[in-house]
Parts: C-alpha cells; sequence; structure tokens
C-alpha cells in the first residue's frame, strides 16, 4: 500500500474486513484490494448509514462517499465501482425503505444507475439522479446541509433523475432545485 491512500473497509456489522489502497497520482491499478477482498458482498459505508434513516444514498466511489456524508447526507453507502451484485441488492432492500441511486454522470454510471434502478424499482422505491455529464457525487457542489449548490442555470437544468415507485414500475421525471434536499 505504499504510495497510496489507505481507506478502511467494514462489514455490515463494523467489523473491519479489509483496507483498499487509492493511488496518489497515475499509476495502475487505481484501486488496489487485498486478494481475497470481494467488493460484491461489502457496501462501504453501510455499518455508518443504517444508522441514518430509511432513505439511503447509493454512490459509486469511496471519495464520493465521504463527500456526500460531508455534505450532510449520512445515510450514504458506496459500491466501489458501478455494479450492485445480487447480495447488496439484498442488503439495501433488507436496510432501507427508499434507495436514491446517485452515480457518476459518465457513461458508465449512467448506463448503471439505469439498469440498477430497473432491478430495484420491484423491491424498493427507487430514485435514480442524473448528474451533469462527467461529474460525480465529489465535485457536485454538496453544501453541508445536503443541498446542491449550482455555478449557473445550464448546470441545474442538465441535472435532473426519474422516481421508480416498487411494485408498478412507473417512472415519472424529477427535477432538483439548487434548494432541495434528496429526502
Amino acid at each position: 500500500m505504499q504510495g497510496r491512500i489507505v481507506i478502511p473497509i467494514h462489514s455490515e456489522d463494523g467489523r473491519l474486513v479489509a483496507y483498499a489502497g487509492r493511488s496518489l497520482g497515475t499509476s495502475e491499478p487505481r484501486y488496489r484490494f487485498p486478494p481475497r477482498f470481494r467488493k460484491s458482498l461489502v457496501l462501504f459505508n453501510l455499518h455508518r448509514a443504517t444508522l441514518h434513516g430509511k432513505t439511503v444514498v447509493v454512490v459509486e466511489g469511496f471519495f464520493d462517499c465521504l463527500s456526500v456524508h460531508q455534505a450532510g447526507l449520512t445515510c450514504v453507502v458506496a459500491l466501489m465501482g458501478c455494479s450492485l451484485s445480487h447480495h447488496q441488492e439484498q442488503v439495501l432492500q433488507n436496510h432501507f425503505e427508499e434507495v436514491v441511486l446517485l452515480l457518476d454522470g459518465d457513461k458508465a454510471g449512467r448506463t448503471a444507475g439505469a439498469s440498477i434502478a430497473a432491478r430495484l424499482c420491484s423491491k424498493v422505491s427507487t430514485r435514480l439522479i442524473e448528474i451533469p455529464l462527467a461529474a460525480s457525487p465529489t465535485n457536485l457542489g454538496l453544501t453541508r446541509s445536503g443541498v446542491f449548490v449550482f455555478q449557473d442555470t445550464s448546470e441545474r437544468s442538465s441535472f435532473s433523475g426519474s422516481l421508480y415507485k416498487a411494485g408498478n414500475g412507473t417512472r415519472r421525471r424529477l427535477f432538483i432545485e439548487p434548494d432541495s434536499h434528496l429526502d
């Protein structure tokens, strides 16, 4: 883990199960995990998120999770990537009534968000928030109170989402204004 930021990863009950190493520069791989660690069995920050409500924000990465948490949305977990395993899906269903997907604005994040929302919507109330292209939750401009702050109206108009209702799969557009909260 030399030359990397070390991030502790805990199990659902708070036990330390692994460390992830994030490279400080451009070295590859960007993230390094222990050989036998399986990301698909863990949601980063779940042991804390379960203490903070029944609506969870799901992001891709560690630093997205930390940024959203620091902004005041404390019920947040990270996938450690942009895929959701069957096990992670079950964990979300067991602990939360609503899932708010806030994945990156790149092609992979948008594709994964739509796919995950479609899978979850028949099991739990699900909101998919699309952020501006190439943005991530880390650089959204979240304030300490969990409010999204936009620099101009073009950013605001490109920040939208869909609400998927559990059970019937219906969907409607949702626009987030600068002074609105996710919960």
